[in-house]
């Protein structure tokens, strides 16, 4: 009979029939891992092109605009005032005048009120401030100060007690703001510091004028933009 010629299956052979016909499901991390890297590809792929489409745009506002910075020079500077009494009190009186230039044929400088002030050899000698100003394109604007201190303690020690001749520098600090076509930025920390100037304190009441010739000026002015300045 047939039903007695057929051979039963073997264990080995049902096992390789089922195992043929059914897999085992794949685990959960390694979908989730696939996820996470697609994401991070993504992530960088998008992270570089915004960094190029930033250095583009940067690349396509220097050649449009050309931007520089303001400059500064101290056209002159009278000391109307400048003793240390005997029980080492300063009194100091300057007037000076500074030459701010916007070279730039397309951006424009706001600047806040400016904080002045006046140091030989690591003292203050004199404060003072300039008012609020505008700088349009092309511009030159003469900037002028009143400079002071009276009755400020000094060392006894302190070289302000040398009439003959003494550095100065001058300490100018504001803030400003950059305009650039419809832009503008937000306002920033500018400080400039102009050096090389020396004077010798007036007698009575003369005026002495200290020389200007050798003064240089550097404005620390920090907006990205100037990253690409020349």
């Amino acid at each position: 009979m047939d039903f007695f010629a057929t051979a039963a299956p073997s264990p080995l052979s049902l096992a390789l029939y089922f195992s043929s016909h059914h897999h085992r499901p794949q685990p959960h991390g390694n979908s989730r891992r696939s996820c996470c890297c697609r994401f991070c590809l993504w992530l960088t792929f998008i992270l570089l092109i915004l960094i190029i489409l930033a250095v583009v745009a940067g690349g396509i506002l220097y050649v449009i605009y050309r931007p520089h910075r303001p400059s500064f020079t101290v056209s002159s500077l009278q000391i109307s005032q400048f003793n240390v009494t005997s029980s080492y009190h300063l009194n100091s009186r300057f007037n000076f005048t500074v030459t701010a230039r916007n070279p730039n044929k397309k951006i424009e400088f706001d600047f806040n009120p400016v904080s002045v002030s006046i140091d030989s050899k690591g003292s203050d000698v004199g404060d003072g401030s300039i008012p609020a100003f505008v700088m349009p394109k092309k511009n030159t604007t003469k900037l002028k100060a009143v400079v002071a201190t009276s009755g400020r303690s000094v060392d006894d020690n302190s070289d302000l007690k040398n009439k003959k001749s003494l550095p100065l520098s001058i300490h100018l600090d504001t803030k400003i703001k950059v305009k650039i076509g419809s832009l503008k930025t937000k306002r920033v920390p500018v400080r400039v510091i102009c050096n090389g100037i020396r004077f010798t304190a007036p007698v009575g009441k003369t005026v002495a004028t200290a020389s200007t010739s050798g003064v240089k000026c550097k404005a620390d002015l920090s907006i990205k933009i100037w990253k690409w300045t020349v």
